[in-house]
């Protein structure tokens, strides 16, 4: 038996959490911007692990593009994901593939990338990041690249929707069929 389609009222539900996401990361983000310098350290637990730290990021996810000439950056950095956020939405309100859970998830991905698209397009001195965890040497880094909500909140949801679609009752329903037909 097939799920009923999603009414168009819990598709658009979930954007709320996504508006929660840019809301308080634009928040926290004027917080940083007003009260701390740049690069003031506030070692939070006072054992190295966990910084609050004023950075800039001028380019994208560990500063890659950070070299590509400044008239390139705005059409990388700004337009090019707008229109795939865009088209990401128009592709999660025409289908009917997404659980309750991927809706969700699918919006904490556009919640944060909206938060870092204004930052790129209303911040001239790039995004503003300031967590900053160390990482101990694994993968060659002292500390993992200074990030903020807006990232948190993408990386989280993109594993969390990776995992849940390599664990979707679909896949479930299958391999429960393939059981009952071979006994």
């Amino acid at each position: 038996m097939s799920a009923a389609p999603a009414s168009m009222k819990s598709k658009a539900l979930p954007f709320l959490l996504s508006g929660l996401i840019i809301l308080l990361d634009q928040l926290v983000k004027g917080f940083i911007v007003k009260h701390w310098s740049d690069n003031r350290i506030l070692d939070v637990f006072g054992n190295d692990v966990l910084w609050i730290i004023h950075v800039r990021n001028k380019a994208i996810a560990f500063s890659l593009g950070h070299n590509l000439p400044d008239s390139l950056r705005p059409l990388l950095f700004i337009v090019l994901p707008l229109i795939v956020l865009g088209l990401l939405v128009v592709y999660y309100m025409k289908t009917e593939e997404f659980s309750c859970l991927q809706r969700w998830l699918f919006a904490g991905i556009i919640g944060g990338g909206i938060g870092n698209i204004l930052d790129r397009i209303f911040r001239p001195d790039g995004v503003v990041d300031f967590i900053s965890i160390k990482f101990y040497g694994f993968l060659g880094m002292e500390r993992w690249p200074t990030f903020n909500i807006a990232d948190t909140s993408v990386v989280i949801c993109c594993i969390i929707l990776l995992l849940s679609s390599l664990i979707s009752p679909k896949s479930r329903d299958i391999n429960a069929s393939k059981t009952e037909v071979s006994h």
